[in-house]
Parts: C-alpha cells; structure tokens; sequence
C-alpha cells in the first residue's frame, strides 16, 4: 500500500513540476571592494605594489535565466606609490556593460552542492583615468575599456551571498601612463589593471530563489520525492501505533486488505474482484483524514489530475461499504495569486470532486464542500503538493 501510495504522489508531484514554470528572482545587486594593481602602463621608478587596497565596485546584475545575464558595473580605484616607488597619485573611474554566465548552473552544481557557485562575466565600457601628482592630467583621458573575469560565491541564504571575484581590466591604447607621464609604449590593447574584490551580492524580487543557485528540475523532484518518503514512512509509524492502541491487530494484514479492496475491486481480471472481507472501519477512517491520500490539481485548474483518480476511488468505496458514514471535501491553493481568487478556487475544486461522487452514485445529502483557501504549509517547488481537496470522514 505505502509503494502505491508512493508512486500515486510521485507521479503528480511529476506532472505538476514539469509543467510550473520556474520561480525566482532575476535582479541583483554586487557590492565590492578589495585590492589592485596596475599592470602598465607605468614609467621607471613608479608601481603600486601588489594587490594594494583601494578599489570598489557596484554592479547591477539581470539574468535572462539561470545561466545567462547582463551586469552594469561602476568601478573606481585610487592609486598611489608601493614600497620602493617615486610618489604618485591617480584616481581612475569604470562603467562596463558586462555578459554573466552562470558556469555552477550549465554544470549543475547543485546536484552535489547548493552552498557554491561559479560566474564569468566579460565586457566592453567607458573609463577615466586622472592622474594627481607628479603631473596632474586636469580633467583626465578617457579610455575604452575590456574586462574579463571569474566570481566564486557561496550562498548565506536565499537572497544573500558572498562573493570573491578577480577581474582584469584592459585598455586601448593610452596616451598617459598612470603616473601622468607620456606614454611611449607601442600602440596596442594590453592588460592595464587586476582588481580582487570580496563583496555581498543581494538578490532582488519576491521568490525564495535567485537565478544563481536556482536547482535543477531533477534535483527539486529528488528532494520531493524524499520529503514524500519521509512523510509516508512517518504516516506508517503513526497509523501502527494507533492500531496497537486500540488492539492487537495485523498491520500487515490490514494493508493487504486495503490493497485487495479498494484497489483491484471491480477489476474484472482480478481474483479480488468479488472479495468482500471484514474491513477495519477506524483504520481506513485514519487514512483518509490524515492527508496521505489527497486529489491533486494543476495550476489554476478545477480538472483532477488523472494520477489523482484513485483518492476519489478510495472515498467512493468507503462509503459505499460504510453508508452510515459522511465526509467534508475541503480544497485549497497554492500562494500564488490573489487570496480572493484562490479561496473561490479551493471551493471550485472541492466542487469538482463533489459532483464526481455523486455522479458516481453517492447520496449527495452525505456529502459536503468547502474551499480552505490557500494552504500555505508548502511554498517554492512544493507547491503542487498545496493544490489539493482533502477528505474529512464524520
């Protein structure tokens, strides 16, 4: 019974998951800073040393999807003399339209993980360079400029994560070196700046996920269908101690019974078919109110999911072979949308199971419907487990 039931959940949990279209936020904020050098060009007796502090950054980052973006970036770093170098003062703006590829994503790193994930970003923008001292450069000389680079993150939680990233920054040619003098240097576009930056990168929007550590639809379905494990494993424990407590009765016994007459009843091929056995009434009364056999819809749909079909059998049985019983047939939905609407949805789909029971021959006097509204014990990629109509026998 508990592997029918299994496969029943997995199949719609299945259904419901291929058919969501995904949930997260796609806006993002990076906020960085960190240390620099320059590369060239820089004249005999200048450097700044290596990785000197004095550099930031801020990005805004939109993802098409969980593997590729868009960022807009603004850098600005101030450079001066390392150890063993002639003084020298230069400040240095950035603004570069960036392409994001999300590299944990195309590689699915979140089969084995959901703590880290790899970005590379490259792309084309504007700068300023302004030198101070020795030679101030007035207004400063404005540079194409190219960079490249890679950012680990590991995620704090579901909207924030740190981030490391080294980038390097490369311009045309540049008529000034960083120390104001001329530059002699061939005309050529060469490697200028490397920034690293440690930072925090916020994720924007209403869902739960962001874009960057987005699970794989495999992956959600394998945590589901665990979750499902866990709550049937612990629905067998409950329902044996019950049994036990009320009397020494043959939990295997009884589930062999609930398999025999409930499911393979009216199957013309089957040697149960015309088996009617005494059945344990508080048992399957259990069963049924503790919601572990529930009917399931799709997205905003009033229309059983077929995987769902034999929940409405179950309960029809029953109450064919206990007419003195009745039951409560309450719906809900998931979170999303309007709560107003949803509530008419819930009462919709309760409807929907109602007049399948009576057209199925059950005294529509012995029934009756509610809608629960939105059940809001399951969020994010369990959802399809909330659009459900649950029984209540009395």
């Amino acid at each position: 019974m508990k592997k029918i039931i299994l496969g029943a959940l997995i199949f719609c949990s299945t259904i419901a998951v291929q058919a969501q279209e995904k949930e997260y936020n796609k806006w993002s904020l990076d906020l960085g800073a960190g240390a620099h050098e320059i590369i060239n060009p820089l004249s005999p007796g200048y450097k700044t040393g290596a990785l000197a502090l004095g550099q930031a950054n801020l990005g805004v980052r939109y993802m098409f999807n969980e593997k590729f973006g868009l960022r807009l970036d603004v850098g600005y770093n101030e450079f001066k003399e390392g150890d063993n170098s002639l003084p020298f003062r230069a400040n240095y703006y950035r603004t570069t339209l960036e392409g994001v590829v999300n590299a944990g994503s195309l590689l699915n790193f979140s089969s084995f993980t959901n703590r880290l994930n790899l970005l590379f970003h490259g792309g084309i923008g504007l700068s300023n360079l302004k030198t101070i001292t020795p030679i101030d450069t007035g207004s400063g000389e404005p540079l194409m400029n190219f960079t490249v680079g890679f950012t680990p993150q590991f995620k704090l939680t579901n909207r924030v994560s740190l981030f490391l990233d080294a980038s390097a920054v490369f311009h045309d040619y540049q008529n000034f070196a960083f120390d104001g003098a001329a530059n002699t240097r061939d005309r050529e576009i060469s490697a200028s700046i490397f920034n690293t930056s440690i930072g925090v990168n916020i994720s924007l929007g209403k869902h739960k996920q962001n874009a960057d550590f987005l699970q794989a639809e495999e992956v959600v379905l394998n945590n589901e269908i665990e979750t499902i494990k866990e709550r049937l494993n612990k629905a067998e424990t409950e329902i044996a101690a019950l049994i036990v407590k009320k009397g020494e009765i043959n939990k295997e016994a009884l589930i062999y019974e609930l398999d025999t007459r409930y499911l393979l009843k009216g199957e013309t091929n089957s040697k149960y078919a015309n088996v009617i056995t005494g059945s344990n009434v508080d048992f399957i009364r259990e069963l049924l109110n503790s919601g572990y056999i529930n009917v399931y819809f799709n997205t905003n749909k009033t229309t059983i999911q077929e995987g769902s079909l034999n929940s409405v059998n179950y309960l029809k049985q029953f109450m064919i072979d206990n007419p003195s019983v009745n039951a409560l047939l309450t719906g809900f939905a998931d979170e999303t949308g309007n709560a107003d609407k949803n509530l008419q949805l819930s009462e919709n789909r309760a409807k929907s199971v109602f007049d399948i029971l009576v057209a199925a021959g059950i005294d529509a006097n012995r029934l009756s419907y509610a809608g629960g509204g939105e059940d809001a014990t399951v969020s994010g990629k369990a959802r399809p487990l909330a659009r459900k109509v649950t029984f209540t026998i009395k």
